[in-house]
């Protein structure tokens, strides 16, 4: 018989390969193990699992309670590291559900929390998630910082699915700055490094950034291709918001081909998801590129 340990680890193993049913088998026997054994450490590491993929899922109230009794577990236990990755997983879910300032507080300390215990993982993880909190907040300058420092960390690690997560975050920074050549060198890296480290949500995501450029470049009709393909890709391993994120660039694709029913269609399942996700940072930019996307 596997021990709890050995059964998260698994878990862990099968998150990160997308496999989330897996993942949330796993990471359940191993909680009911740890609290039979009274091991509150592990109870703490298991619940924050549970956070993660029902956040990857989609269901953000149970994602933030998960990682609220994963941080209250580890500052009673006093585990630094745990202490941080926690605070780092219910800023993404403050974020999300349109609280970004409160998100900005919750990851600095996470930062400093890593900073202090020189967790360059922890720091580039952290550091990313920033960037795209600023990206709401409209502060291109700290975007460009934080994303810049996250890369740093990201090679000094080795990492491959770390830094394929950070250089698709880079990429889109050059995207908002308008260097989409830069851009493009950036989404060709990451989707190699998410390929080599078998990441297949960080190769949707570097996917769906691609399909981004595609339209910024004018290309809306290999913009559409991709996004669907990338948008099939999350659903089959039930990632709903980077599902919903493609829709959203499917509907703006569609409307630049002067496809009207389907960019309607496409707009009408992204606003759905999004709303179900209690999304709003992502709704407020949908509709303004919505009405920027006119058919050419």
């Amino acid at each position: 018989m596997q021990s709890p340990t050995e059964l998260l680890q698994h878990a862990v193993a099968a998150t990160r390969r997308g496999e989330l049913e897996a993942g949330q088998i796993g990471a359940t026997n191993a909680l009911e193990l740890f609290r039979s054994r009274g091991d509150q450490d592990g109870r703490a590491r298991a619940v924050n699992l549970l956070g993660a993929i029902a956040f990857e899922r989609g269901e953000l109230a149970e994602a933030e309670t998960s990682f609220a009794e994963s941080l209250s577990l580890a500052l009673r236990l006093e585990e630094p590291t745990l202490a941080a990755r926690a605070s780092n997983n219910l800023a993404s879910v403050v974020h999300l559900r349109g609280r970004p300032e409160v998100a900005l507080g919750l990851y600095r300390t996470a930062l400093l929390s890593y900073q202090r215990l020189g967790d360059r993982r922890g720091m580039a993880e952290t550091l990313h998630n920033l960037a795209i909190t600023f990206r709401d907040l409209d502060q291109p300058g700290e975007i460009d910082d934080a994303s810049s420092e996250a890369l740093r960390h990201a090679e000094l690690t080795g990492d491959a699915a770390l830094l394929a997560l950070v250089t698709t975050g880079r990429a889109e920074a050059a995207l908002g700055r308008g260097e989409l050549d830069v851009a493009e060198r950036s989404v060709d890296r990451a989707l190699a490094l998410a390929a080599a480290a078998g990441d297949v949500l960080g190769g949707v995501e570097a996917r769906h950034l691609r399909a981004r450029l595609l339209l910024h470049r004018g290309d809306a009709a290999a913009a559409l291709d991709e996004a669907l393909q990338a948008g099939a890709m999350a659903r089959a391993h039930a990632s709903a918001l980077l599902d919903a994120e493609c829709c959203g660039v499917a509907a703006l694709a569609a409307r630049r081909l002067g496809r009207a029913e389907a960019a309607e269609r496409y707009r009408a399942e992204a606003l759905e998801r999004f709303e179900s996700l209690d999304a709003r940072n992502y709704i407020r930019r949908l509709e303004a590129a919505w009405d920027a996307a006119a058919p050419t």
